[in-house]
């Protein structure tokens, strides 16, 4: 027992040794590294009364100050930057769910502009911008150099009045103009509907409204069915949504699931981590689901998609999302702004960080580019009509059916006519619904309860 602690004492005390040599150069390396910050704030202060005596023109101290402010965040990604006070007021409207301005969630990248996605129902939506756009130029001004900020300051004007933002796309030999009438943007998170037997839930973004949304929409079309019994799936549509808020994402994605990891975050600080987990209880009992995602889906749309994929909950389909597994939180600071600061990324229930990856679908479906009317018409016009035997010259009728019957065939075929015209509407979303009838066609009929008689 005396060796016992005799070697336990040697090792404490080898121990303290062993700290104590190491902790000498430590406390110099950080003295040495608290000098040299200092310094650097030196030149930071020299450099600042030097521009102010001498530069050319007066300048504006306020300015300056937000100046290196805004280079030093942005330094960091491109979703860390300081929120003046307008601008910090505008971004809690946004997340109330209205605001003026155009349509669009931007990101930065090789110091252009990038659209992450435009907004279902905005001016940007109707004139046709898309994600994956780079804005070169708004109004002739190229923001080239500029902060995301400055680039966003730039887009913005009165309600009503016009902007021409020049574009480059992939695909397009040239760069163009597009010209977008300001407007006040009123974002409905979720619009519920029914296609066929499937409830579509539309999901354009994840502000304070989103999960109230969907769970209002969702009871209102399930009770317009005539019950959960009368449903065969639900397609959540994710496409071209630019995230939002952690919270509605972890509570969206609850929803649907009874338990398990919804999503984790990971900071600098190992202690910092969170895990989110789902509690007991899906809105829609175990149903199929098919989830639809994009280019322009991305953040909080791709930690819904993660975490039903990973559950196995759901089917992804479209193709691959945007890609950013990061988490900003908003600091207040004095003088009503604010800075936005990446504080974690985020990782999926299996423990993927998709960070630069985004989520990549079960099954990838492109979008078809959309085709001009006078070629449309130009295509039918060429495809030769289908003609069975009821279309020959004097064939039998089938005397068979009764007018119940009749009737079914009829409906049968009014869906299938809608089918297909939601097909040439929207091909991700007619090829979601057909997921859904195949899943439907293969579940096992409902058992009858057994009859016992006496």
């Amino acid at each position: 027992m005396k060796k016992l602690l005799m070697a336990a004492a040697g090792g404490t005390l080898l121990g303290l040794v062993v700290t104590t040599q190491v902790a000498g150069p430590l406390i110099a390396q950080e003295v040495a590294g608290s000098a040299g910050v200092y310094a650097q704030l030196d030149l930071f202060g020299d450099i600042f009364e030097r521009i102010r005596a001498e530069y050319v023109e007066e300048v504006d101290e306020a300015d300056l100050i937000e100046a290196a402010i805004n280079g030093m965040l942005s330094s960091l990604d491109p979703h860390s930057s300081y929120l003046s006070p307008d601008a910090a007021a505008d971004m809690r409207l946004q997340m109330g769910g209205e605001f003026g301005g155009l349509g669009i969630e931007v990101t930065q990248e090789e110091g252009w502009v990038k659209v992450v996605s435009p907004m279902d129902g905005t001016p940007a939506d109707a004139a046709g911008m898309m994600a994956g756009d780079y804005i070169t130029a708004v109004n002739g001004e190229s923001v080239m150099g500029l902060t995301l900020d400055q680039a966003v300051e730039l887009m913005r004007g009165p309600i009503g009045s016009e902007i021409v933002i020049t574009v480059v796309r992939e695909g397009s030999a040239e760069p163009f103009d597009v010209s977008i009438i300001r407007d006040t943007i009123r974002l409905t998170a979720v619009r519920a509907r029914t296609e066929g037997e499937t409830v579509v839930l539309r999901v354009t973004t994840f502000n304070d409204q989103t999960f109230p949304n969907l769970t209002d929409g969702l009871a209102a079309q399930i009770e317009a069915a005539g019950g959960i019994e009368n449903v065969n799936g639900v397609v959540i549509d994710l496409r071209n949504n630019p995230g939002g808020l952690l919270n509605q994402a972890i509570y969206v994605s609850d929803a649907f699931l009874d338990a398990g990891e919804i999503v984790s975050t990971r900071g600098r600080n190992p202690q910092d981590g969170e895990r989110y987990n789902a509690q007991p209880g899906d809105l829609i009992d175990g149903l199929p689901i098919v989830v639809l995602i994009n280019g322009g889906s991305a953040s909080a749309s791709e930690i819904v998609a993660g975490a039903l994929q990973d559950h196995r909950r759901a089917i992804v389909v479209g193709t691959q999302s945007f890609g950013k597994g990061s988490v900003q939180t908003v600091m207040p600071l004095q003088g009503e702004g604010a800075m936005r600061l990446t504080t974690a990324r985020y990782y999926t229930p299996s423990g993927r960080s998709i960070q630069s990856l985004g989520i990549s679908p079960d099954i990838i479906v492109q979008q078809p580019p959309v085709k001009p009317v006078d070629e449309t018409a130009a295509e039918s016009e060429e495809q030769p009509q289908f003609r069975g035997e009821a279309d020959l010259r004097g064939s039998l009728n089938n005397d068979s059916l009764s007018e119940d019957e009749l009737r079914v065939l009829q409906e049968e075929q009014d869906r299938a006519e809608a089918a297909a015209a939601l097909r040439e509407e929207d091909y991700q979303l007619a090829y979601a619904l057909d997921i859904l009838k195949g899943l439907s066609a293969l579940a096992p009929a409902p058992q009858q309860a057994a009859v016992v008689v006496e």
